[in-house]
Formats: C-alpha cells, sequence, structure tokens
C-alpha cells in the first residue's frame, strides 16, 4: 500500500481589502470639546457665572450710578471686567482637564494626533467667548435701555461699532493667554496661578520698570501684553503702530510659548 501526496491546491481567492479608516472629522471633535466644556461641575458652574455675572453686574449699574453714568459704556465696562477674568478660566479647564481628570489617555488613543485635539480645543473656547460676548453685549443693551428709562434719562449709545469688535478682540487675547498657559503647564492650579501672575503681577513689574529707566519706556508697549489688550478694551488701536504693538505682544506671550507647548505635548507621556 503506498501514500499518496495530494499537493495543496490553488486557489485565485484574494483576502479582503481592509475597510480604510476615516478620520474623525475636525467639526464632531469641536462639538466633543464644547460638551465637554459643559460635562464637569467647575466647568458648567464657569459658563453659568458669565450669565450670572453679567445680570449682577447690570443690575449694580442700575442701582449705584449716578444718573449721568447710566450709559451703555458703564454697563459693557461693568460686565466686561468680571468675563475678562471667567473667559480665560474656561480656556486653561478646557486644556487641562484632560489630565486633571485623567482622561488625556482615553481621548489621545482615540484621536491620536494630538494637534487636532488641541486644535479642535481652541476653536470651542473660541467659540464660547464669542457667545458670552454675544450675552453680554444683549445684556448690557437691555440694561441701558432699563437704567435710562428707570432713571428718566436719554438712551446712550456711547459704544461705536469700531470699538466693539475690539472689545471682543481684547478677550479674546485674554482667553488665549489663558489658553497658551494651560498648554504649556497642563495643570488647572498651575496655569490659573500663573494667569493672574502674567495679567495682575506681571504688568506692575514693567510699569514700576518703566517709570525707573527711561529706555525702558518706549520699550513697554512692544513686550507688555496687558497694555495692548486695555488699549483694545478702550477702542484705541487705531494706528499701525499700535497694531504692530499688539502683533508684539501677542507673539512674545502667546505664538511663541503655544509653539513650545505644542511640541512639548506631542511629545510627552499620557497616563
Amino acid at each position: 500500500m503506498t501514500a499518496t501526496i495530494v499537493p495543496p491546491a490553488t486557489t485565485t481567492e484574494t483576502a479582503p481589502a481592509r475597510r480604510a479608516v476615516r478620520p474623525i472629522p475636525t467639526a464632531r471633535l469641536v462639538r466633543i470639546e464644547l460638551r465637554k466644556m459643559f460635562d464637569t461641575r467647575s466647568g458648567f458652574w464657569m459658563l453659568v457665572s458669565i450669565g450670572v455675572l453679567s445680570l449682577v453686574a447690570t443690575g449694580a449699574v442700575i442701582l449705584f450710578a449716578p444718573d449721568d453714568a447710566v450709559t451703555y459704556d458703564s454697563f459693557a465696562t461693568a460686565i466686561g471686567f468680571p468675563m475678562s477674568v471667567i473667559l480665560p478660566m474656561i480656556a486653561i479647564l478646557a486644556v487641562t482637564s484632560e489630565w486633571s481628570q485623567r482622561s488625556g489617555l482615553t481621548t489621545f488613543t482615540l484621536v491620536p494626533h494630538r494637534g487636532r485635539v488641541i486644535g479642535a480645543k481652541a476653536i470651542a473656547s473660541v467659540i464660547v467667548g464669542l457667545g458670552s460676548m454675544a450675552i453680554a453685549f444683549a445684556v448690557g443693551a437691555v440694561g441701558n435701555l432699563a437704567g435710562s428709562a428707570l432713571a428718566g434719562v436719554d438712551t446712550v449709545w456711547d459704544v461705536s461699532l469700531s470699538t466693539a469688535p475690539q472689545i471682543v478682540l481684547g478677550n479674546l487675547v485674554g482667553m488665549a493667554i489663558g489658553f497658551t498657559l494651560g498648554v504649556v503647564l497642563r495643570a488647572s492650579a498651575a496655569a490659573i496661578v500663573g494667569y493672574f501672575v502674567v495679567s495682575l503681577v506681571m504688568p506692575g513689574i514693567l510699569v514700576l520698570l518703566a517709570q525707573v529707566r527711561s529706555w525702558f519706556e518706549d520699550l513697554q508697549p512692544w513686550i507688555d501684553w496687558n497694555y495692548t489688550q486695555v488699549e483694545l478694551f478702550e477702542g484705541a488701536t487705531n494706528t499701525g503702530e499700535e497694531w504692530a504693538m499688539l502683533g508684539s505682544t501677542t507673539m512674545i506671550w502667546i505664538v511663541v510659548p503655544l509653539v513650545i507647548g505644542l511640541l512639548t505635548l506631542r511629545r510627552s507621556e499620557v497616563k
């Protein structure tokens, strides 16, 4: 009895092609980041506080401001002060939440390109900032109408159409500073403390240095981001030199640190 060796059957069938995985659209990432900004208690109450403080500031102007100070600029200033502090905090928490809540490993596993995630967070922060400013302008307008009616004076609209975009830009600059600190430090407490240092302590030091050193007086507007932000809030950024000063401070305090932070973030270990 002999064994018969049967050669392996040949086939022309090919393995099924692997379906290409499409990347998650940027619009979906932005929607996710917007929802995440509302999910946590800190983020939720931070956003709620914008509306609450806008109403409180409006009521304070109506109750305590003299009749000649019941103008749209008074309401915009009163509402803008707390908002200039809250909006940067929102931008900080939008970034640092991935590390403070230890969700970064999940996020960057689902979306390996960390730059896209940070970009979506930046877009979501700008959307929240623009929406908050729209609410603030609307509340200020209603407060101006109500305040002038209660005081029995003419309604004064002393914020021009050219000044309003500068006010919005000034708040977005503050948010960008907070966002940059969040990317660089990636810790909520450290980034918040850092923001108050660069927004409250550092400007005082630079002003003092300009007073005691004459050579620094002309240099200060080119490196002091708080100086250029105040100019935006006052609608005083009009000349080419003043816009160049804004570009200089933006490059020093936002662009360069943000690039460094993104480079370190892309190479850092996420736990």
